[in-house]
């Protein structure tokens, strides 16, 4: 086996516990970091330490903020009356890029996943039913991805907002729609293409329909 100095191999090491990186991927950061001057790596070092330390979850949508709101909560130009769940922040930038969607954002924080242990209280579940509570939300959009659990977790949101409906705790009951199906089945939402998700934007349809 391939033996590397201590503080380089500690630095592949690193590398490879990102999401997508492989051995060889790994290789070839830390190999261009040891090529470049000295400058630059002690700037992606500043950045690395100053969004952990300055870098946030948004109060109201979960997304990454700088500040107590994120920049698409406290845009004015933001439609206030539809909001789109998402799983992770990543699927915001992802949408956003499609240009098509002009609302709010809620982040889920990942999907319902019981066998891993993912449940309503391991999501940000009970403050999107807050906000849809508060009303003046006219369409609730369920842009999880197209899983077994991104299903599971839009048909869940579903129904929870349909039990408050009945129950009477909002009394406007918002429209609630899944994103078409414009996506690779077993996707991530972060890899389609914003013309994708554009055209899956315009092709939502409500929850249960086929």
């Amino acid at each position: 086996m391939l033996q590397y100095a201590r503080p380089l191999q500690r630095l592949l090491n690193a590398f490879e516990r990102l999401p997508g990186i492989g051995p060889k991927n790994a290789q070839r950061l830390a190999f261009h970091l040891l090529r470049v001057e000295e400058g630059e790596v002690q700037e992606l070092a500043a950045a690395l330490s100053e969004v952990r330390a300055a870098i946030r979850p948004c109060r109201r949508c979960f997304n990454y903020s700088e500040g107590d709101l994120c920049p698409i909560c406290a845009d004015p130009r933001r439609d206030p009356a539809a909001i789109c769940a998402v799983e992770e922040a990543s699927d915001v930038m992802a949408i956003e890029r499609s240009g098509e969607y002009h609302g709010l954002y809620h982040v889920l924080g990942g999907r319902l996943s019981p066998l891993s242990g993912v449940g309503h209280d391991e999501l940000n579940l009970d403050s999107l039913l807050a906000r849809v509570r508060e009303g003046g939300v006219r369409e609730l959009i369920l842009a999880t991805s197209p899983t077994v659990e991104g299903d599971a977790t839009a048909l869940e949101i579903a129904r929870l907002v349909e039990a408050m409906v009945e129950s009477g705790e909002v009394t406007t009951a918002p429209r609630v729609t899944r994103i078409a199906l414009g996506l690779p089945v077993g996707g991530d939402l972060d890899y389609a293409d914003g013309l994708t998700l554009a055209r899956a934007l315009r092709g939502r349809t409500p929850v249960g329909e086929t």
